[in-house]
């Protein structure tokens, strides 16, 4: 259970409770959805690599239909159906060459989220009074005062709106790296860009009304999504992964975000 694996890294590391809250984040951000997402990148990496590859195919595919529906008498209803069927095809034998297929891209949200649901589950559980310790001292008593600074008490939300409105801010952050990394960005990106936008607002007042605990793991949570999300930027942590080189790769990726902010939030 997620509770005594919580409870067990609490216990062996002697942290308080909001250390090893927030040391929890990291390790499963770190151990198990970095790996992840290094694995996404490689596999957005080969796709982007594929484009010219599908429009050339397409091209010529668009030809040869061309030439068919001339030849057999089809309706233009008839060649854009065999157009669609063949290029399918041919899609997706370049994805199993490539082993890029876009499903695998969605692996990291797959597990991402559960994981991120069930330990906040177990920290409300700890808040609430619902999991006792196997120490003999009550989860919740030792959560009432594991906090600091201004959460002392991690069984209580932050009224001091802190954690919610920082909450806020990183998923905010992490969406706008999103957006000025792309020159172009297509009508399905642009709704999840503002889905995710909304989203990121909105968990604001809900972590305002959660125990401190939850917030405190979704605030550790997003600061290091944020951090992978710009380490998965740097050249040489690229090659570190074999990830391969796209066009839309920069040698400065870190001055060309901080350019790019500044002209969109600053420079106007």
């Amino acid at each position: 259970k997620l509770e005594a694996g919580l409870e067990a890294l609490q216990g062996a590391s002697g942290l308080p409770w909001w250390a090893s809250i927030v040391a929890a984040a990291a390790l499963l951000r770190t151990g198990l959805t970095l790996p992840l997402a290094a694995f996404q990148a490689r596999v957005l990496a080969r796709l982007e690599n594929l484009q010219p590859e599908i429009r050339g195919l397409a091209g010529r595919l668009r030809q040869e239909v061309a030439l068919c529906a001339r030849q057999r008498g089809w309706s233009e209803g008839d060649a854009r159906f065999h157009f669609k069927k063949n290029l399918k095809r041919i899609v997706s034998e370049l994805y199993v060459r490539d082993n890029c297929h876009p499903f695998k891209a969605s692996l990291l949200i797959w597990i991402q989220v559960p994981v991120w649901f069930f330990v906040s589950i177990a920290l409300r559980n700890f808040s609430l009074g619902g999991a006792a310790s196997r120490a003999g001292f009550p989860i919740q008593e030792q959560f009432s005062v594991g906090g600091t600074l201004w959460f002392m008490d991690l069984t209580a939300p932050d009224h001091t709106l802190i954690l919610p409105i920082t909450l806020g801010l990183v998923n905010l952050l992490i969406v706008e790296i999103f957006v000025l990394q792309k020159t172009r960005l297509s009508r399905l990106q642009k709704c999840t860009t503002l889905f995710i936008r909304g989203i990121s607002v909105l968990m604001v007042p809900v972590a305002a009304t959660v125990p401190s605990a939850m917030a405190l793991y979704w605030v550790s949570s997003s600061f290091m999504g944020l951090s992978h999300n710009l380490l998965l930027r740097s050249p040489a942590f690229r090659r570190l992964c074999r990830i391969p080189r796209t066009k839309s790769d920069s040698d400065t990726p870190y001055r060309d975000i901080t350019s790019a902010f500044c002209a969109k939030y600053f420079l106007k």
